[in-house]
């Protein structure tokens, strides 16, 4: 089965039908950014806090990480980022261009895969921005991989990720207000789903998701050369069950240390 492809139809989708995460910025809020106010989310509902970033982006090499969508992209450019955005949704970079035109910045995206960045020499970057976006792939590990290879001596890795927690609960019955445990961890959708409902969801352009283990997320940064130096979860902001008793994703910041 094609995972790559069809998560790439399944965000093109998620950008016609308009959920949150492929709405673009506003005009106020670039406005803000241009003025040195800038903020950016990479979970849910928390901002990156300011003192994650260098004193000053101007001119900093910044790579958003499977990231399009028109907002951290177009923020980052604000704030004086000569910004790439990478994404695997030909409509998600289109927001990234759409606001780029709107608002006179420069950004380059380009169409690919978080797992393979073949396009860029090693140590290009000085920071990479990776929102909450793994759950799309079934191995992570290359993705720390390839954002160390990539990032110079002392760059900074931000990076979103899901606490694997959200995958043992059986998500029908969630909807219905039970919390069962259902799934053991990894998480793999192409695993615990029928054949009838692998069906479905490439029927209906739904994504497939995958729960990486925390050893994958937090010790895979640390063994592809990451000191992990900064910490926060957060949640869906009271929209699931959960949230109530934990919170389901995770931020870190992590710098490349010198070999």
């Amino acid at each position: 089965m094609d995972i790559l492809k069809q998560n790439s139809l399944a965000w093109d989708k998620k950008v016609e039908d308009g959920v949150a995460y492929t709405k673009p910025v506003s005009k106020a809020m670039i406005e803000k950014s241009r003025n040195g106010d800038f903020e950016i989310s990479i979970t849910t509902t928390k901002k990156v806090p300011r003192n994650w970033f260098p004193e000053s982006l101007d001119g900093l090499k910044v790579l958003c990480l499977a990231s399009g969508g028109g907002q951290q992209g177009p923020i980052l450019a604000a704030a004086g980022a000569d910004v790439t955005v990478v994404d695997l949704s030909q409509k998600q970079l289109d927001q990234d261009r759409y606001v780029a035109q709107r608002e006179g910045l420069t950004l380059k995206t380009i169409h690919g895969s978080m797992l393979d960045l073949h396009f860029f020499e090693n140590e290009t970057f000085d920071l990479i921005v990776h929102p909450v976006s793994n759950v799309f792939v079934d191995n992570i590990l290359p993705v720390w991989q390839e954002a160390s290879r990539v990032l110079k001596e002392k760059g900074i890795l931000i990076a979103g990720i899901t606490n694997p927690l959200l995958y043992i609960f059986d998500e029908e019955e969630e909807d219905k207000g039970n919390l069962v445990v259902r799934h053991k961890i990894p998480y793999s959708d192409l695993e615990v789903l029928s054949e009838e409902k692998l069906a479905e969801y490439r029927e209906s352009k739904r994504a497939f998701e995958f729960g990486h283990s925390l050893e994958d997320q937090i010790q895979g940064q640390i063994d592809a050369g990451f000191v992990i130096t900064g910490f926060y979860e957060d949640d869906f902001g009271g929209r699931r069950m959960l949230d109530h008793h934990i919170k389901t994703f995770i931020a870190t910041r992590a710098v490349k240390c010198p070999k």
